[in-house]
């Protein structure tokens, strides 16, 4: 695709949807990636609801093993896949506490093998929480590259490496979040559209 047509077409999504910030609320790098793991097949109103009682008793490791894994799925039961979800949390704290320091890794390797966090969980922890410009890649956004031409790609994994190579240097920081925000937005009449041969971008 014209390196215009995709500058273009990131420059509309800036000007309609500003700063882009992630809808998950989080106040550190461990709520990021909780709260990232229970969002898999949920939603991010859904997340928060769950989050906001959650993190006002467990905010780090630590206190998430205290916890214990039956209270745990039971707060989190709203987002979905309760018992999975718990019993990857539960794991993953005593795998930061024993190998990071309870710390968040801030590189992929490390945080793919925590339990319950795949390759796009990775990366949106290294962007939202690092700054890193990563770009992950979901159903949602594989269908609307590969669709509009913007990224082609048999695998999000192609589609990733694709959006990462025409996504201008300026746009990376923010490419995943307008994504995100394209895939929840309410308004859906409003949404940015590009001259993409003819095609809306979502």
């Amino acid at each position: 695709m014209d390196s215009k047509v995709v500058n273009r077409l990131y420059k509309k999504l800036s000007k309609q949807l500003g700063a882009a910030e992630s809808e998950l609320g989080y106040k550190n790098h461990f709520e990021l990636l909780l709260a990232v793991i229970l969002s898999a097949q949920s939603t991010d109103k859904t997340v928060n609801l769950v989050t906001k009682d959650l993190f006002n008793i467990c905010s780090t490791p630590e206190s998430i093993l205290l916890l214990g894994q039956k209270k745990l799925q039971k707060i989190i039961r709203p987002v979905g896949l309760s018992p999975t979800k718990s019993k990857n949390i539960i794991s993953t704290c005593k795998i930061l506490l024993d190998e990071h320091n309870g710390k968040i890794p801030d590189n992929r390797e490390a945080l793919e093998l925590l339990p319950g966090v795949g390759r796009k969980t990775a990366n949106v922890v290294l962007n939202e929480g690092f700054g890193q410009a990563t770009i992950a890649v979901d159903t949602h956004v594989f269908r609307v590259s590969n669709r509009t031409g913007l990224a082609i790609g048999k695998t999000t994994l192609d589609t990733e490496i694709e959006l990462l190579r025409v996504t201008p240097k300026k746009w990376k920081a923010n490419a995943h979040r307008y994504f995100c925000l394209l895939y929840t937005s309410d308004a859906a009449d409003d949404t940015p559209c590009v001259d993409l041969g003819g095609r809306r971008i979502i």
